[in-house]
């Protein structure tokens, strides 16, 4: 048996219409983790989804009670073939975001997978049950094909991603000696191009924070009190312009990152960052002397996310009492998290707004992290899946969104490699969210292919 029979057994898995009716049953389960009356189904998923079929395939199982009350049960798993062998592990989560029921466009339903054309359509579908399940109907693959893996594998499914992995370096801690590992190999996010594979190897770290200015109770009316009375909302407004300049360049010295090497401006050259059916990239917008790969790979960036003062749906003639804007700060390698709060109190203490309040938003984002593209576990995979697809795949030293990465990194010690099985215009966390069918079956052969080729050079 060979590597191509493998990949010609995933292919007819494809063909037969199993991969799509398998990912309807997993789309059926409504694991809304954001959701607390939905918390049942986060542990039906892994019993009744997860947990047979992996035992089916030899690995022993176990369902532990996530430590955070606030978060989902966790299923970790171990296939031992040898003493010797590499052990791989890989990552999934079966939670989902908020369903968004009445959102979706005429014909959709969430928890129903629905073909049009080439989409597949419904809530998890690219985030994160399709890419999970690409991978482990990969690893069946090629154990039906050689009759082993070639290699012990352990499997960690999570439920609680969506509320920032709540739990999950708990139980990493607690379960270090079960989870050691030689290499993560780990599907989620989007590829920089439908069509051309993508691999990365952290991602960036993210922290928000809400900026107020609370000045008095109640609001007074603006023609008997405006020039008296100070506006909390111009107040807000001049503090938030001093974090940027006019076309977003962070002006806080600690935000600027001193990760941006040769060594991975050379990884960014040259990838794309527009295309496909997401906006047009603002040329004029970012640090200046980067790229646009460099901005948003390699370097730092902040948004505001929302602005509220008075009542904007319905303005009356008053001075507000209060503002308030909710911002996040997306960083790379090279930033230091601890100081990111500490060095905006600095900041705007020293233009003279220490009347602003900074408040850290409760849920946890994920630190950042990356592995030089130079490690041999990312040009063993990179090989691989150039020799099945028939081209380099875009290789990125992180992503620019965040994942529970960090927890692998910095708990367990792994080097980390992701291969995502989604694309950008997928509507992930958004109404309309599907997966292509031609991307999924182009990913089943090319995870096909990878787990055979770390079976047949394992021993070396």
């Amino acid at each position: 048996m060979t590597r191509e029979n493998a990949i010609e057994a995933i292919t007819n898995y494809f063909e037969a219409g199993t991969f799509q009716s398998e990912l309807a049953t997993l789309v059926a389960y409504p694991t809304e983790s954001q959701n607390p009356d939905a918390a049942p189904e986060l542990g039906r998923y892994l019993r009744e989804a997860m947990e047979p079929r992996l035992q089916k395939m030899g690995f022993s199982t176990e369902i532990i009670d996530n430590p955070d009350q606030s978060g989902g049960p966790l299923l970790i798993g171990e296939r031992h073939e040898a003493e010797g062998l590499p052990m791989i592990l890989t990552y999934g989560h079966g939670d989902v975001i908020r369903a968004q029921e009445g959102m979706w466009r005429e014909g959709l339903s969430p928890f129903e997978l629905i073909e049009e054309g080439d989409r597949l359509y419904g809530r998890g579908t690219a985030d994160n049950k399709c890419q999970h399940l690409i991978n482990i109907a990969a690893l069946e693959a090629v154990l039906a094909t050689r009759g082993s893996l070639g290699f012990n594998t352990r499997i960690v499914l999570e439920m609680s991603e969506e509320v920032g992995s709540s739990g999950l370096a708990d139980v990493f801690h607690q379960y270090k000696d079960r989870l050691t590992a030689d290499v993560l190999i780990a599907s989620d996010g989007p590829r920089l191009q439908p069509e051309v594979p993508t691999v990365f190897m952290g991602s960036r770290g993210g922290i928000t924070f809400d900026l107020e200015v609370n000045l008095r109770e109640g609001a007074h009316h603006s023609g008997n009190w405006g020039g008296l009375l100070a506006d909390p909302a111009i107040i807000l407004a001049q503090a938030l312009a001093t974090i940027t300049d006019k076309r977003g360049q962070i002006q806080i010295a600690e935000w600027r990152p001193d990760s941006l090497t040769d060594t991975v401006r050379t990884a960014l050259d040259g990838l794309p960052v527009a295309g496909g059916e997401g906006p047009s990239v603002n040329e004029d917008w970012g640090e200046e002397s980067l790229t646009p790969a460099e901005r948003v790979y390699g370097w730092n960036s902040f948004a505001i996310l929302a602005m509220t003062s008075g009542v904007p749906e319905a303005p009356v003639n008053a001075i507000s009492d209060r503002a308030r804007a909710t911002c996040q700060l997306r960083y790379v390698v090279g930033t230091t998290p601890e100081d990111i709060i500490p060095a905006l109190r600095r900041h705007l203490d020293a233009q003279g707004f220490e009347g602003v309040t900074i408040t850290a938003n409760d849920r946890g984002f994920f630190a950042a992290t990356r592995l030089d593209p130079s490690h041999p576990w990312v040009g063993a995979v990179v090989k691989s899946i150039a020799q099945t697809s028939g081209k380099a795949p875009h290789v990125l030293p992180n992503l620019a969104g965040s994942l529970p990465n960090d927890s692998f990194v910095d708990i367990l010690g792994l080097p980390t490699v992701w291969v995502p099985h989604s694309y950008r215009g997928c509507s992930q966390h958004a109404p309309n969210e599907h997966i292509l069918k031609s991307l999924s079956r182009d990913a089943l052969r090319l995870m096909a292919g990878l787990f055979w080729d770390i079976g047949e050079n394992g021993k070396t």
